[in-house]
């Protein structure tokens, strides 16, 4: 699944709503439904675009170590065996 958009276009489609456009509005506007706008805005609202970079710098950090700890612990178990 490809994502349609950048945190940078999320961040401003919440800030168009939070300037004060109708919600059903923008929505329409950008092609997005208004749970995806919910979710986002539980994500990256009150974030800046740096903010949301950075966040998505640290999830794909995250996922690599999660990764490493759960490839550490099959190769403890097996040579535990």
């Amino acid at each position: 699944m490809r994502k349609r958009y950048s945190e940078e276009q999320i961040v401003g489609i919440l800030k168009e709503v939070d300037a004060g456009a109708p919600l059903a509005e923008v929505c329409r506007k950008h092609g997005v439904s208004t749970a995806s706008f919910y979710k986002w805005k539980a994500k990256f609202g009150g974030m800046e675009v740096s903010e949301a970079q950075r966040l998505r710098a640290l999830e794909a950090e995250n996922i690599k170590l999660k990764r490493l700890v759960a490839d550490q612990a099959l190769v403890y178990e097996y040579k535990r065996d």
